[in-house]
């Protein structure tokens, strides 16, 4: 998935939500993005990974939600944007 502007995910509900994808990264094969509500200033923004099999046309992801993990990744996304900062 190459980073892009705004994204439209269908939740489980069947409800639709539009974010906008920041960054995305490879970490031991899995991949993450980096989305928020808004496309540019303070906003709620998420850490999501892919958990779609491989060979799916459409991918699947689901909020990181293990702190380890969670704390990990955040510090990549971090490095790779100088302007943002997870609290």
């Amino acid at each position: 998935m190459e980073k892009a502007g705004k994204v439209t995910f269908q939740l489980d509900s069947g409800e639709e939500e539009s974010l906008y994808v920041l960054e995305q990264t490879r970490i031991g094969g899995i991949d993450y993005i980096l989305v928020a509500d808004c496309e540019e200033g303070d906003g709620e923004a998420m850490i999501l990974k892919d958990i779609s099999e491989d060979g799916e046309e459409e991918g699947a992801y689901a909020m990181v939600s293990d702190e380890d993990e969670l704390a990990a990744v955040a510090g990549v996304f971090e490095n790779m944007l100088e302007d943002v900062e997870f609290e």
